[in-house]
């Protein structure tokens, strides 16, 4: 025997054998003298002491040899059929799990239990051993053999009774539960595909039962719901697709295609636009675009920087044709005819400046004039301004240089005030109040009017400096060379509305009017010109030379400076010289 308790079991079971499949684990039970279905050997059981129970319990005092007294059940007596239904029987369920311990811990102690071979050869024991003790009447698993059945209820013989459990060996895997492919609304289908068709069933057919009314809804409605439900996917899809085009196309557009574009001249529709100063490509296309000149901003930016003289453009007001291509408005845009401007260049005086306006607004001359005149308080002037009732022009040195729009149909004072605007601003990065108490002046307003005058006298940048600092030594009342008299006959040919006159000296001494340097000591009542930033800068620093003179020796170009009244004259004789005088 093995150390098991059993020999070498026999060769497995053919499929011929009457026992096969029916014995070993659904409760046959062979006898002691034959051979065993599982091992093919008869089985034994050890002697070992065993307490018998009665029904007070277990007689520790009392010992039987159970393999002696052990009963062998005949193959077809009823109790061994009763037996074999009782091992059917769901034991562990029916049973109390606190009787089932007892049970099992007394009623079993020293039996061999039973072990499955892992060589396959079955179990290691035989056949169940009858117990040798009275049924319990209490306990509905403690009779005898031959009343096991009898009454008992039959767990595994109904339709419906779980099947008798099988050997691991034998065991099959469980199948896997079966997915219903076309689940109705009940069985989770998506309220969107499910509508409500039962209430339409019903109503056309009140005598029909539910199966028919599902199955006409099953008909119908499923063929309207997958309808409806293609059709969204379909629109979904549809547009996703259409988007995504379209906006891969503007992104290629953008990339890689050409700007959009008129073709063409432009029609005969003209409007003026106006260009603010430090406005570049993108500035001036935006402008162009809104005022429906060119189609896109990136078409003028592209022509712009195709044609060579494209950064030409600057600011002013531009008349100009509507849905013009690209090309032909920057072309347009740098002929000076349909440039709507009005240009202040340093020194220029006003009464120029006023004709320049009536000629570009198509006004009759002296209007801009007038208006100056009528509402120069109104045109935004610094409070230090008009200081004086001798004043001239009270915007005289306020037209700060610089090109201004000025197309027809605007009005005076709104180029005006746009000039006036732009000198107050630029005056105001200076604190000309303070420097003008370092130069020794009154006010603001005679810087200014320093500025104007050597804006007026100086021919270079190289001469501004010296020319200011010429005009400050002659205001000095104790100079020993003028004693306070400027006399510049730039002041006098502002008062006599003319320019480049030769003076006599009968009518420069005959003439007292306030801006006669030449009777009158100190500045004139205000600015004779507009001057630009060179000069307004060399008056707020001038040379330390100690210049009192100068003379334009060739007339025109060349000015040059004296410290002293001797080489003045000197100067003097070669400008005559120069002139033929």
């Amino acid at each position: 025997m093995t150390e098991y308790g059993r020999g070498e079991g026999s060769e497995p079971w053919h499929p011929e054998d009457p026992l096969y499949g029916n014995g070993g684990w659904e409760g046959q039970q062979a006898d002691a003298g034959q051979q065993s279905p599982y091992g093919g050997q008869p089985q034994h059981y050890p002697q070992q002491p065993q307490q018998q129970y009665d029904n007070g319990g277990w007689d520790d005092g009392r010992q039987a040899a159970y393999g002696q007294a052990q009963q062998q059940y005949p193959q077809h007596d009823g109790q061994y059929d009763q037996h074999q239904q009782y091992g059917q029987q769901q034991y562990g369920q029916q049973y109390d799990q606190q009787h089932q311990q007892q049970y099992d811990q007394q009623a079993y102690q020293g039996q061999p239990q039973q072990s499955y071979d892992e060589n396959g050869n079955g179990w290691a024991t035989g056949t169940q051993a009858q117990m040798p003790y009275p049924a319990d009447p209490s306990d509905p698993y403690g009779q005898q053999a031959a009343a096991y059945g009898a009454g008992q209820q039959d767990y595994y013989g109904s339709p419906d009774a779980y099947p008798p459990p099988e050997p691991p060996g034998r065991r099959r895997a469980e199948p896997e539960p079966q997915i219903d492919w076309d689940p109705g609304p009940d069985q989770g289908e998506h309220a969107f595909f499910a509508g409500d068709d039962d209430s339409e069933d019903d109503s056309d057919d009140p005598k029909g039962g539910r199966g028919d009314r599902r199955g006409r809804g099953d008909k119908g409605g499923k063929k309207r719901r997958s309808g409806c439900a293609c059709l969204v996917v379909l629109l979904v899809f549809g547009g996703g697709t259409a988007g995504v085009a379209y906006f891969g196309y503007q992104y290629y557009q953008n990339r890689f295609g050409a700007a959009p574009d008129y073709a063409g001249d432009g029609t005969s529709q003209m409007v003026t636009v106006q260009v603010p100063k430090g406005a570049g490509g993108y500035a001036i296309g935006r402008l162009l675009k809104d005022a429906g000149v060119v189609k896109s901003v990136d078409a003028f930016v592209s022509a712009q920087e195709q044609n060579p003289k494209g950064k030409a453009i600057q600011a002013g007001a531009y008349l100009l044709k509507k849905e013009m291509s690209a090309e032909s408005a920057v072309v347009m845009m740098l002929d000076p005819k349909s440039q709507n401007n009005v240009q202040v260049i340093p020194g220029i005086r006003n009464i120029a400046v006023y004709k320049r306006i009536d000629e570009k607004l198509d006004l009759a001359s002296g209007t801009t004039k007038k208006t100056a005149e009528k509402k120069y308080k109104s045109l935004g002037l610094p409070s230090w301004a008009n200081d004086n009732d001798d004043i001239k022009d009270p915007l005289e040195g306020f037209l700060y240089p610089g090109t201004y729009p000025a197309a027809k149909g605007m009005k005076p004072e709104t180029v005006l005030k746009e000039m006036v605007t732009q000198a107050a601003e630029t005056y105001g990065k200076y604190d000309l109040e303070a420097k003008a108490k370092v130069l020794k002046l009154d006010s603001p307003l005679q810087v200014i009017t320093v500025a104007s005058l050597v804006e007026a006298e100086g021919k270079t940048e190289d001469d501004y400096r010296k020319m200011a600092e010429v005009v400050y030594n002659r205001l000095n009342l104790a100079n020993p060379e003028t004693y306070g008299l400027l006399q510049f006959d730039s002041t006098f040919n502002y008062l006599k509305n003319e320019s480049d006159i030769r003076i006599s000296e009968s009518e420069i001494k005959s003439n007292k009017d306030p801006y006669n340097t030449y009777t009158n000591k100190g500045l004139p009542p205000g600015p004779i010109d507009n001057p630009g930033d060179v000069a307004l800068k060399a008056a707020l620093n001038p040379t330390d030379d100690g210049w009192y003179y100068f003379v334009a020796t060739d007339g025109l170009k060349t000015t040059e400076f004296a410290k002293t009244h001797a080489e003045f004259l000197r100067l003097k004789d070669k400008f005559d010289a120069s002139t033929g005088s």
